[in-house]
């Protein structure tokens, strides 16, 4: 493990044990005194781009290699750039580029700044780059998307007809959290842009755009380079897009884009290409998944306390990557769903299985990101390229050498899924490039952590006797380290200090030396120590000897890397036929890695696996974020929703929980559509293809819009997508204006989404509105009860919550002007108040009254849908489906006899 950035030397070691102990040169170092070999500066424009046509800028250049994503400094590739970009300086929409485009190095791009795959890396750590283009004239609505992670080598293409609203295109570009969205120059038209281009514009204001000529949007070429880039294993992909004109015009400027920003290309029949329509998943908008606080806490975005938060317990990037990817969208396929809940059972169930599952997934790194890099062809390298090379092939031997072991913990599986994945790591071509890769790297040679361990696996990669000229460079460099440690101890010797040589990734090579005990003559150190620092009781200095020895290591380390990348890349060479499985080994670990943290929220807190029927039903449900929060047990609810009573008015007052009532239904239809277990007794639940919320009442002043204004977007948004398998979450709408608008606006939105056979439940405080049920038999009301106390001692009233949903209109009057009595607002205020509301309740309560003819109806039609239910769904022996019918018929003979209709229905024992 890395020891605070220093590293002691002990006289007694060996040769080779001081050479590996103090080994350094830290990447750090390494830039620092070879700045002639470090790529050009991220800052480069397209002026400077075309007229750098020599590398000496850029220090000696290897022949063979060249460093990943650095700027092609030739005339040709200038000229690519400046005709691929188009100028934005006329253009106030754009956000990031003004004048000429500036050429940027992209965030998370695969080059040795980012090599390390360390398995801490970030869900939110953004390298994604989206090419969008509309379809125009009559196929305008029509749009075609291609997305490319720089830190994973899978081009993503979607193509798919939207609404005027454009709701799929911003939704799946937030799920993308891109950093820079290209789009054509036509889109713009210099500020006076289309409403696609608008819309994307105002939604991702912190997003880079660029415009890319029109010409460059080519499906021609975008199929040319699908068929060239496309590994065999996802050949299937060329029959779903040969016909999708619009995603291969994005894939071909994408790609276009794309060697022009890293100055590399990706090899041939290389590239993972996979085609998503919206139909495989279920859509939850950004409005929803931010209310929801599906991936971020919307007050403290750093909190855990998210629906991401609390089902992440994953081990690898991949692994995280996938859980955010399947919790903004869910699968709607029952059988995938039903696979994954198998597995899951299986781990919860064999502890052998899971404990071996965890560690052996633990211990990968993102293989993705690895694959990203060794995929990539470089148009030219450096030395600090060929020191990435190095560990690349390091961290590609570290993750073959793993896949025994997992190999073996899923040897014994049964579920189908596991047994998929189980079947997929016995691919040979594992074993083959691990085996070629032993030939040329050590045995004992794999990653660690830390920047000193890695250097001196790096040095010590490639196998001696294999190149003398390198055995040759690691004995001057072992040999300068020796001197080093020579020139301390003497150092030591002649002034009678306790010194010791030490390493750090800033300064390389330098004296320490403890105050404990130690009087210096004069009180201060002798003149020839240099860069003195003190630190509580040490000191740490240098001498102009130990400085030129440091610049000799330097040179030593440079020729072992240049000389271990020549025996790296004829590796590679050989390898790279075989390289594409490592696709599935991505796939592998990132499921499995998922689902072991999904089996872990399980043992956190006591989940159920979920059914999929035709109905909602939820027994003793508890809100998943609201548990992890308190840390204790949160007030559990029944919910019940079914095609007969598919329509739940909640009412009740202001902090009795319909807020966090809705939401815990949202999220658990969630948590069971992406296969995991849900914080309930027992849950069954439709499957749904849209998730919608309406939630909050904010005002937002970027697009100037009042809270009603919003609320009216919103629903607008829900009435226009809706579907009759949607899940719809409303609270609170209408109260932005008078109370005689919202309650007409109220009940109109209401009447429209009975048409629908969608799951709606409506929260709101109009108790008007609980009339609909005596309308409609498929509404029902349903209330947070409180419970109303009494001093003994001063006799005034007191308000208990008990966040327990019960049938029925809400019978708590007046609470508003309850929740009004506990502020300063003097009494006489709150008397009048409270007369007034009493004389409208009153003229309220002579008004609602419930048709026996209506009850009759309603009795009927709620018989007829609970048996097309249980016809459906049941799974009941004969005995409990005899005893279940009779309290059916039960229920039905009491409703129709307060209705006042006796003798319409038979004697139970008939």
């Amino acid at each position: 493990m890395y020891h605070d950035s220093t590293e002691e030397i002990t006289g007694g070691d060996s040769e080779c044990e001081q050479t590996r102990r103090v080994f350094s040169a830290d990447r750090r170092r390494l830039n620092d005194t070879t700045t002639s070999y470090g790529p050009a500066s991220s800052s480069t424009v397209l002026s400077q781009l075309s007229s750098n046509e020599s590398s000496s800028g850029h220090g000696t250049v290897l022949p063979l290699i060249a460093p990943v994503g650095q700027y092609q400094s030739s005339l040709r590739i200038g000229r690519t750039a400046s005709s691929l970009l188009v100028s934005t300086s006329d253009s106030s929409s754009f956000h990031s580029h003004g004048g000429t485009p500036r050429l940027r190095r992209t965030p998370g791009s695969a080059g040795p700044a980012g090599a390390s795959c360390s398995s801490t890396s970030t869900i939110s750590g953004r390298s994604v780059i989206v090419a969008v283009v509309e379809g125009r004239g009559l196929a305008r609505g029509e749009i075609g998307m291609a997305s490319l992670d720089l830190k994973c080598p899978e081009l993503v293409l979607s193509q798919f007809a939207d609404t005027g609203t454009y709701a799929k295109v911003i939704t799946k570009i937030h799920i993308l959290v891109p950093v820079e969205i290209l789009m054509p120059d036509t889109a713009s038209e210099k500020g006076k842009g289309t409403k696609l281009f608008k819309l994307i514009t105002e939604n991702f204001p912190g997003v880079a755009f660029t415009a890319i000529q029109r010409k460059y949007f080519n499906e021609r070429k975008g199929l040319e380079y699908i068929q060239q880039l496309c590994a065999p294993e996802f050949g299937t992909v060329l029959m779903e897009v040969q016909a999708k004109y619009y995603c291969l015009a994005a894939a071909a400027a994408l790609l276009k884009y794309f060697e022009f920003l890293q100055s590399s290309v990706y090899a041939a029949k290389s590239l993972k290409v996979s085609f998503k329509g919206s139909e495989q998943t279920a859509m939850i908008d950004s409005a929803s998944a931010s209310n929801l606080e599906l991936v971020v806490n919307n007050r403290d975005h750093r909190s855990e306390h998210s629906l991401l938060g609390v089902l992440n317990h994953t081990k690898t990037p991949g692994g995280a990557r996938r859980l955010r990817s399947n919790i903004l969208e869910p699968l709607v396929d029952v059988d995938t769903i039903n696979m994954r809940l198998d597995s899951i059972q299986e781990l919860l169930q064999d502890e052998e299985l899971f404990f071996g599952l965890k560690n052996a997934i633990g211990h990968f790194l993102d293989i993705d990101r690895l694959l990203s890099v060794l995929v990539q062809i470089p148009k030219q390298e450096t030395v600090q390229a060929a020191e990435a090379k190095i560990t690349h092939v390091i961290q590609l031997k570290h993750t073959l050498d793993l896949v025994p072991q997992l190999r073996m913990v899923l040897k014994n599986c049964s579920t189908s899924l596991l047994k998929a994945y189980s079947t997929t790591l016995e691919d040979s071509r594992f074993d083959t490039i691990l085996e070629q890769i032993k030939t040329v790297i050590n045995y004992d040679t794999t990653y660690s952590k830390g920047s000193l361990n890695m250097r001196t696996q790096k040095c010590y990669a490639v196998r001696p006797n294999i190149n003398e000229f390198l055995d040759i460079a690691r004995r001057a460099y072992t040999e300068i380290v020796d001197d080093i440690a020579g020139l301390v101890n003497q150092l030591g010797e002649k002034y009678g200090l306790p010194m010791r040589t030490s390493f750090s990734t800033a300064r390389g090579f330098f004296v320490q030396m403890k105050l404990e005990g130690v009087v210096l003559p004069e009180g201060k150190l002798a003149p020839e120590f240099i860069k003195v620092t003190k630190q509580k009781n040490n000191y740490a200095f240098t001498t102009a000897d130990l400085m030129k020895m440091n610049g000799r290591c330097d040179e030593a380390l440079r020729e072992i890397f240049h000389i271990s990348y020549v025996v790296i890349h004829q590796l590679l060479t050989t390898i790279c036929e075989h390289i594409h499985c490592l696709y599935k080994l991505s796939d592998a670990v990132s499921m499995l890695d998922m689902l072991l943290s999904l089996a872990n929220a399980c043992t956190i807190s006591d989940y159920v696996r979920p059914e999929f029927t035709d109905t909602l039903a939820i027994k003793q449900g508890r809100h998943p974020i609201l548990e992890r929060l308190a840390r204790q047990q949160p007030v559990s609810n029944n919910s019940f929703i079914s095609e007969g009573s598919n329509f739940v008015i909640i009412t009740g007052p202001n902090m009795s929980g319909k807020s966090t009532y809705l939401k815990q239904v949202a999220l658990c239809q969630i948590m069971a559509q992406i296969g995991s277990f849900v914080p309930a007794e027992y849950a069954s639940f439709r499957v749904a293809d849209q998730i919608f919320t309406r939630i909050g009442v904010d005002d937002d002043f970027e697009t100037n819009s009042s809270t009603f204004m919003l609320e009216m977007k919103e629903i607008s948004y829900i009435i226009h997508n809706a579907s009759d398998r949607s899940l719809i979450i409303i609270d609170e709408l209408g109260r932005g204006t008078s109370a005689e608008e919202g309650i007409g606006i109220c009940h109109s939105v209401c009447e429209f989404l009975l048409s629908l056979k969608a799951f709606t439940l409506f929260a709101t405080h109009f108790l008007e509105l609980c009339q609909l049920e005596s309308l409609y038999p498929n509404v029902e009301n349903q209330h947070m009860e409180v419970q109303q106390t009494r001093s003994s001692e001063t006799g005034a009233e007191r308000v208990v919550y008990t966040y327990l949903l019960s049938r029925g209109c809400s019978e708590e009057k007046h609470y508003g002007l309850r929740a009004a009595e506990m502020t300063a607002l003097p009494p006489v205020v709150f008397q009048e108040a409270k007369t007034i509301a009493s004389k409208v309740s009153q003229q309220l309560l002579a008004r609602h009254h419930t048709d026996p003819g209506t009850q009759r109806e309603r009795a009927v039609y709620q018989l007829a849908t609970r048996l097309l239910q249980t016809a459906r769904n049941s799974r009941l022996d004969p005995e409990s489906l005899r005893m279940y019918l009779k309290g059916l018929k039960k229920q039905y003979a009491a409703v129709l006899q307060a209705a006042g209709s006796p003798g319409v229905i038979g004697t139970e024992e008939e």
